[in-house]
């Protein structure tokens, strides 16, 4: 069933489905991990879902976003968010495949690129939603990492900042991927459930051609022990 939430704390309002794969934690955690520089003209980001990303980079910047999401029932979702949110003049929403982009875009057009992509490799063994639309989402069918920093690093202008959030047991074999694009690691941010759990989750910002220097910066911790919020992912809402 089709309804209307709000991004907590944006003054933002998105379109979500019950039957689809609704936008995520971390669709908030990683807009507010990006920097936009002066310098900074385009944006772009990748398996948009139904824009939780845009609309919030949308709050931070005024600059243009190009956005793109391969389902066309979340595309259809993504822009009623758009134009709910009256967003139409900055945000563009492509229902595309990222693997296509190369024959959309000249390379070394965006100065920033965001992805929130499928987590899980497409193995025979890994457990998968009856759901096609869901499946699509959470697991590399369509889209594997190596295709996706390829499409990237092509797209990115040098010296460009890419960000991404990702499962922490793939840490090293994205470490491994990016040097493989010419995207160096420059800072890291793991995201844990609460002070008792591991690391789930992980944020990381590369640049195309960027010099060696990583940062490890404070990791985010989401629930006190009651389960509620803590007040650092409060203010991250507000």
């Amino acid at each position: 069933m089709e309804v209307i939430n709000d991004i907590v704390g944006k003054n933002l309002k998105i379109y979500q489905d019950d039957e689809f794969f609704k936008f995520s934690l971390e669709s908030v955690l990683l807009p507010n991990f990006v920097e936009i520089r002066l310098r900074d003209k385009k944006i772009l980001d990748l398996c948009s879902g139904n824009c939780p990303i845009p609309l919030i980079l949308s709050k931070k910047t005024n600059i243009p976003i190009t956005a793109v999401e391969l389902q066309k029932e979340i595309y259809d979702l993504g822009i009623k968010s758009i134009k709910i949110n009256r967003k139409e003049n900055q945000i563009t929403l492509l229902n595309e495949d990222v693997c296509n982009l190369n024959n959309v875009f000249s390379g070394d057009t965006f100065d920033v690129i965001t992805v929130n992509p499928p987590y899980f490799k497409n193995i025979e063994t890994s457990l998968k939603n009856k759901n096609d639309i869901k499946t699509i989402a959470r697991h590399e069918n369509n889209l594997t990492l190596s295709k996706l920093l390829k499409i990237s690093s092509y797209l990115l202008k040098e010296n460009g900042n890419f960000y991404m959030v990702h499962r922490t047991e793939r840490l090293i074999e994205i470490l491994d991927e990016l040097k493989k694009y010419n995207l160096t690691p420059k800072t890291i941010q793991f995201i844990y459930p609460n002070y008792n759990q591991e690391s789930k989750l992980f944020m990381i910002k590369a640049s195309k051609g960027g010099k060696f220097g990583l940062k490890v910066i404070d990791g985010i911790y989401i629930h006190n022990e009651d389960g509620s919020y803590r007040d650092e992912i409060k203010r991250i809402f507000e």
